[in-house]
């Protein structure tokens, strides 16, 4: 698959499941051709919970994007989250033949596969593998081994696990709505790409992406990932609150949330009123936006108290300079990055998925609720750029390899006739003799 080719998205989120069409520019831009999303229905906390639900809900939304784009889903790179979701460091080595010899890209290949077979939990298996740093007979901190020599390498490794039947009913649910999946990624990563910049990464970063079920914490230092987490908070425990709080319906606690919320009560107005229909023959409802805040912000800041012991368990809080960066729906909430500034006592921003982006047709892609979704298009496209960077290497590895071996050998078309000629010779000798 070349980069001129389209790279399809899904997320299937809490809220809302999305598919973004995508495909690269001349100067390396993500152009999304077309988009397409649906009420899912089917989803509790980011784990499939009724099959046929989001089946019909992922077909919706394909109808849509194919509609729009001019473009056949048939390959989709889909996001995973949830609850179920664990992280853990593990550390692994390999012990090399010679010590004269380089280490290859083999070799370190060789010492990430190792890492897939470690004994996880009951009922999980690994879906990330990602390299720490790398250590070469004792000497500690390399960042990459190829190229020097040594007899063992051994590795730090972030790995990231997921229940084997939350994967398992995300591939059925992609099956059965007529699509293969490419690639099985882990959303907060996917996000990552498409709202971070490289020097965030190294800076040190932490990025919130507050979903309808879940928000997912991703921290990076030296532009490699650390850490990552889920709190099974998000957007949608935030309306249920309004919903109990305040004795409306769901729809009506949602659209006092995103028309009228703000996670700070004191930059609410006390004598601002919202007036609520009420149910069949009953009165209008009047509801004080000022209550309505402080509904909110006890909810937000629940949620980031619990970011914060994160990152403090992480060991990374005093090595985040580029402060945290929040995204997903959640962050659309006035003044949450105020209170996220004031909860973890760093700077925030709020993430936009335009990091990456260029010319597109929907202009509402630019929304952060569309991280995810367009960071699994490009999450595609990295995958495709290391395929083919692989089938480079490894076709430049057989011809050296064979050139290598000639080399050691004498095994040329031109060391035969040296030999016969040798041979021819020696032999006239012998009979002349």
């Amino acid at each position: 698959m070349d980069n001129d080719q389209p790279v399809v998205g899904l997320d299937i989120g809490t809220t809302k499941i999305c598919v973004i069409v995508g495909r690269k520019n001349e100067y390396g831009k993500l152009e999304v051709m077309g988009m397409g999303k649906a009420v899912s229905d089917g989803v509790i906390r980011g784990i499939v919970s009724n099959i046929d639900k989001t089946v019909q809900a992922i077909q919706k939304a394909v109808q849509q994007a194919e509609e729009q784009s001019g473009v056949e889903i048939n390959v989709v790179n889909v996001g995973i989250a949830g609850q179920h979701i664990r992280s853990s460091v593990h550390h692994g080595s390999i012990t090399r033949n010679s010590s004269e010899e380089e280490i290859t890209v083999s070799d370190v290949e060789r010492l990430t596969q190792d890492m897939y077979r470690i004994v996880t939990p009951p009922g999980c298996e690994i879906i990330h593998v990602m390299p720490q740093h790398y250590i070469v007979d004792y000497e500690e901190g390399i960042m990459d081994p190829v190229g020097m020599s040594g007899v063992k390498l051994e590795a730090d490794f972030h790995i990231i696990t997921a229940q084997t039947n939350a994967i398992n009913n995300v591939n059925k649910c992609v099956r059965k709505a007529g699509l293969e999946i490419d690639n099985l990624i882990l959303e907060p990563l996917a996000s990552s790409l498409a709202v971070l910049s490289e020097e965030e990464k190294k800076a040190g970063v932490c990025l919130v992406d507050i979903g309808g079920g879940t928000t997912d914490i991703a921290i990076f230092h030296d532009g490699i990932i650390r850490h990552t987490a889920v709190i099974p908070f998000g957007g949608n425990i935030i309306t249920s609150d309004i919903k109990q709080g305040c004795s409306v319906l769901h729809e009506q606690a949602e659209l006092l949330k995103v028309k009228f919320g703000r996670a700070i009560a004191e930059e609410a107005n006390i004598n601002e009123i919202v007036s609520i229909r009420g149910l069949r023959d009953r009165p209008p409802r009047e509801i004080s936006v000022k209550n309505l805040a402080y509904i909110i912000e006890a909810r937000v800041q629940e949620i980031f108290e619990l970011v914060h012991a994160e990152i403090i368990s992480s060991g990374y809080e005093d090595r985040l300079a580029g402060g945290i960066v929040i995204t997903g729906g959640g962050s659309q909430l006035r003044h949450i990055k105020q209170l996220c500034e004031l909860m973890c006592a760093t700077d925030g921003r709020i993430g936009h998925p335009n990091e990456y982006l260029g010319k597109s047709k929907p202009e509402a892609i630019k929304s952060p609720m569309y991280a995810t979704g367009v960071g699994l298009v490009l999450a595609g496209f990295k995958a495709i750029d290391e395929r083919n960077s692989e089938y480079l290497r490894r076709k430049s590895g057989q011809t050296n390899q064979v050139v290598r071996k000639e080399r050691q050998t004498g095994f040329s078309f031109r060391g035969i006739l040296e030999k016969t000629k040798k041979i021819l010779i020696d032999d006239f000798n012998e009979k002349e003799y």
